[in-house]
């Protein structure tokens, strides 16, 4: 096909080369899928009958540390576009810079809490240089994938939810110059939900929605918004995030097909979101807060059409007999399942402690606590994920008090024993009397950044603040940084490790051997038993486990293991079992219909 004319928005159907184009969408991020996989979930998409990828692009995986870039394997979004081109799918991309996505602080690189003065998504100079050069870097990337240079991608998205946050009436039009001015010539779009459309849009990018339910005519105020222009839901919520503690979201099946059905006969253009949700694997969880700080879990399996590990659902299949009525021509067909094992148990051999561990890395000293990003670690750009040790020397017992100072959950040490824990919701309590210098340890986690709403410019991790004890605050302090990146952990089996003999310490390190016999296959993890922590698997960090649910395991892809030895090393704060169990299938715990529990109570 000549490509003279890409996708247009002039009436009330969007065209393509000219001829009616309907957009039949699914939403699979290749920062949550094993690259490996990558062909097995778009082309399972593509015979569900979606002729459109969407996926965000994640500023804070490609740009790291300020002015280092990485678009390469797991990151090379190149290929992954290249990737849906072959199987037949056109491309919507949403590069930001902000993409929410249930993702740590929406996407954007913590290096930029560094400054104190920053006001993330506005016009502020430090956010939009910071932005400018990552684009520079991005969108040379891009541009040979546009539909105009024979590539797949046929829109372009403005930021992202924009309405639900509107801080700056000048900063849609930046992202929107800024992409313009680098050659970004496809069709511009904005996403919002129905709150946000007033003011979530920009001039000369077609506004989109967000939803799960027809509901209020939503579908007519979009339209009176822009007349006789074609209509798009880019974001229909398949399902739903979780957090840690809370029941496992689920949207029914048929539900979802009613509505699909009817944005479909109503000649609107819809987006899955999402087709696929995967694994946010390592520690790039977001979190929630509106009012109350609630840190999503690592699993994105959102009860989408595609499972975690790429299962095909109930979903799946009644899409398909749906979407099969838009193509005249047979759909490809479906791959089959991937193959699973469900490994024999894996017995813990060794543990460390980490006290022991900190060995491995440097310590820093301040009279006061700093906060995480502004550690003096990693070229300058401070500490993203993980842990953070702060060590001080107390003389006296009395009332500790964080005055909300800790982000977002401390286990609190004397002498290197457990007293307590401080977090948003315990933050006070009496330590123990002692004679004598002692040593007062706070092990403070990044549960998550929060990834959507007006809380954003707060998400500094770590301790914030100072920490009083008897209304006096402590100074002195020295930090290790524990992020847990791959280097540390392959470090740590370096160490004279303890026999399981001896008795553990925690928190500590817990390490074991998976003898993988022929092919590696997918399975998942379970850890019964077990309290808090990260498991990771030859070096790579899986994600966090925790005993609150709702989820029961953790997802391991077949290609992060290799035949013959695998090494398990798991981080566990408070209660370790003697194994590691695997399992066949994923166990969700307790469910709730996502709009019973979520949107029935707005109503």
């Amino acid at each position: 096909m000549s490509r003279t004319e890409g996708l247009r928005a002039n009436s009330s159907k969007f065209t393509l080369e000219g001829e009616p184009f309907h957009i039949l969408g699914g939403s699979i991020h290749y920062f949550r899928v094993p690259r490996a996989y990558w062909g097995d979930r778009l082309l399972k998409m593509r015979a569900c009958g979606v002729n459109t990828l969407t996926t965000y692009v994640p500023w804070n995986l490609h740009e790291p540390e300020r002015g280092v870039f990485n678009f390469q394997d797991q990151l090379d979004l190149e290929a992954y576009i290249n990737l849906a081109a072959e199987l037949g799918l056109w491309v919507i991309l949403r590069p930001g810079p902000y993409i929410c996505a249930e993702w740590d602080l929406g996407g954007l690189p913590s290096w930029l809490l560094r400054d104190r003065d920053m006001k993330l998504r506005t016009t502020y100079s430090g956010f939009t240089e910071a932005v400018s050069s990552y684009f520079d870097k991005l969108i040379p990337i891009v541009k040979p994938l546009l539909y105009e240079e024979g590539g797949p991608i046929i829109a372009v998205q403005v930021e992202n939810e924009y309405g639900s946050y509107a801080r700056d009436v000048d900063y849609m039009s930046f992202v929107k110059e800024a992409l313009l001015s680098r050659g970004i010539n496809e069709l511009l779009l904005t996403s919002d939900n129905r709150e946000g459309l007033k003011c979530g849009g920009v001039e000369g990018a077609l506004k989109t929605i967000n939803l799960q339910k027809i509901s209020y005519g939503v579908i007519q105020y979009l339209a009176s918004m822009q007349p006789d222009k074609p209509l798009m839901v880019m974001e229909y919520w398949s399902g739903w995030f979780d957090v840690w503690g809370e029941p496992h979201h689920i949207f029914h099946a048929e539900d979802l097909l009613d509505v699909v059905e009817e944005i479909l006969k109503r000649g609107v253009s819809l987006n899955l979101y999402m087709f696929h949700g995967g694994t946010s694997f390592g520690f790039m969880n977001g979190a929630v807060d509106f009012g109350t700080y609630k840190p999503q879990v690592g699993s994105y399996d959102y009860d989408a059409p595609l499972s975690e590990s790429g299962d095909y659902t109930r979903k799946y299949y009644l899409l398909r007999k749906l979407f099969t009525q838009y193509y005249s021509d047979q759909l490809p067909e479906a791959p089959p399942p991937q193959d699973r094992s469900v490994y024999q148990p894996a017995v813990i051999l060794q543990h460390l402690s980490l006290w022991e561990s900190l060995q491995f890395t440097k310590p820093y000293r301040s009279v006061k606590p700093v906060n995480m990003e502004n550690l003096p670690v990693h070229n300058g750009n401070g500490q993203s994920y993980g842990y953070t040790l702060y060590e001080t020397t107390i003389t006296n017992g009395g009332f500790l008090n964080s005055w909300n100072n800790v982000r977002d959950r401390a286990l609190v040490f004397v002498d290197r024993h457990l007293v307590g824990i401080l977090d948003y919701k315990t933050e006070s309590f009496a330590l123990p009397d002692g004679k004598g210098a002692r040593t007062l340890a706070l092990l403070v986690e990044n549960c998550g950044r929060v990834n959507y709403g007006k809380a954003l410019d707060e998400q500094r991790k770590g301790l914030v603040g100072e920490i009083f004890l008897n209304n006096t605050p402590l100074m002195g302090f020295t930090m290790y940084c524990l992020d847990m990146k791959p280097g540390f952990i392959n470090k740590l089996t370096t160490g004279q490790w303890n026999s399981v003999s001896q008795r553990a310490s925690f928190p500590g390190f817990f390490q074991a051997s998976l003898d993988v016999d022929g092919p590696p296959r997918d399975t998942f993890i379970r850890l019964p038993g077990w309290g808090k922590g990260v498991v990771f698997i030859n070096g790579q960090n899986l994600g966090r486990h925790w005993s609150i649910g709702p989820h029961q395991y953790l997802y391991l892809p077949g290609p992060w293991l290799q035949s013959g030895h695998n090494q398990i090393v798991i981080f566990e704060e408070s209660r370790a079992g003697e194994k590691i169990l695997f399992a066949e299938n994923a166990t969700h715990g307790k469910t709730v219909d996502v709009y019973k529990h979520l949107f029935c109570s707005l109503l």
